[in-house]
């Protein structure tokens, strides 16, 4: 009987000790296990982090800017069969390359570019827009590329001679150029707005209007290409062109300056200008 107690003791003390054994096997187990779960976790997490990197990197080397225009500005943005060509889509493809981007070009009219690059739809508009304080509050410009005025075009024999002359006159526009803003503040003028230069143009040579302020190298093309017309010897105005993007997007603003100092330092960008505009 006595055996028999000592043997169950016995068997007791076995049960126990294997039992406190398989716990602290399955403790380690867990824990290993749970370390390597984690150790996992963070590895995927750094591949993560080197993959969003790598995207980043990818992004900022690459990618595509998209400029809208009015290609109805020759020699500055105009359209060869399907192709958008001229001064600003040259300028613009010359400063894509040197960002290492991808250039689209996409013709709207103008007034409605500005709020393409306001609403993001657009990265920037080059279409010889003219920096004015009025539009410096809706777009920020990059540095000038170009210098250029507003002038007038009348029939010849025309009675106007010099822009004062312009009081009372029938005047054609392109709308929301700033011979458009100009216009309005001549004298008793009867502003006629057109959505094309050239149909303003057209307005003139049909005697429907009595002169055109316009953009002064457009208007060289204008009158080249319609006998009968001239341009006056004294400029309406002196402008500056320059390329608009976001308001805030500073990044751009700085890579797209860089860009056109290194085309103006290395002579390019006056190349691009004497292409399309011969001396006289």
């Amino acid at each position: 009987m006595k055996k028999n107690k000592i043997a169950v003791a016995v068997a007791l003390c076995m049960a126990a000790v294997l039992t406190a054994c398989g716990g602290t096997a399955k403790t380690e187990t867990t824990k290993a296990a749970g370390a390597e779960t984690t150790k996992a976790g963070a590895e995927t997490t750094k591949a993560g982090a080197e993959t969003t990197k790598a995207g980043a990197e990818s992004s900022a080397a690459g990618g595509k800017l998209v400029m809208v225009t009015n290609a109805e500005f020759p020699p500055y943005e105009y359209h060869d069969n399907n192709d958008i060509v001229g001064i600003d889509a040259d300028i613009a493809k010359a400063i894509a390359d040197k960002m290492g981007m991808e250039l689209e070009i996409q013709d709207m009219a103008f007034d409605s570019l500005i709020p393409a690059v306001q609403s993001g739809k657009a990265d920037f508009t080059a279409a010889g827009m003219t920096v004015n304080e009025d539009r410096k509050k809706n777009v920020d410009f990059t540095d000038t590329y170009a210098q250029a005025a507003q002038v007038i075009i009348v029939k010849d024999g025309s009675d106007i001679k010099v822009p004062a002359d312009l009081d009372g006159k029938k005047i054609g526009v392109q709308t929301g150029t700033t011979g458009d803003i100009y216009a309005g503040d001549i004298k008793d003028a009867n502003i006629n707005r057109y959505n094309k230069g050239m149909e303003a143009v057209m307005a003139l040579t049909q005697g429907k209007i009595d002169a055109v302020v316009i953009d002064r190298e457009p208007a060289k093309v204008f009158v080249k290409e319609n006998a009968g017309l001239k341009i006056l010897d004294e400029a309406f105005t002196e402008e500056e062109y320059a390329i608009a993007v976001k308001k805030g997007n500073t990044e751009l603003l700085e890579k797209m300056n860089a860009a056109i100092k290194e085309l103006k330092d290395s002579g390019e960008l006056q190349k691009i200008v004497d292409k399309y505009i011969t001396a006289e």
